[in-house]
């Protein structure tokens, strides 16, 4: 079997990115923040692990690749690396965002 490329996992791995990101995003603004951007920081925190949780019950419903080291692990890799980028530069620009705004 061959790995193969679907939206479902792509929408995953940028879920639990962006989750990441702005868990450690809003920590650090919480952290080092003060007044509004304190309180972005918790709000960021919260829609994180929310945006975590949803990405755990999403992946309940998907079934894993084939074994395989070319199969699932070298081609999946290539996939969640573009997965990465996007979903940090989505979470980058919400931490970004809210910070101009405060």
């Amino acid at each position: 079997m061959v790995f193969t490329w679907d939206w479902y996992t792509f929408f995953l791995v940028i879920l639990s990115l962006l989750g990441i990101s702005l868990v450690v995003l809003g920590i650090l603004t919480a952290y080092f923040g003060s007044g509004k951007s304190r309180a972005v920081g918790f709000v960021l925190l919260i829609v994180g692990i929310i945006v975590g949780l949803l990405t755990y019950t999403l992946a309940h419903f998907y079934m894993e690749p084939p074994n395989g080291l070319i199969k699932a692990v070298i081609l999946p890799t290539v996939f969640y690396v573009v997965a990465t980028i996007v979903g940090i530069g989505i979470g980058l620009l919400v931490f970004l965002g809210a910070i101009m705004k405060t």
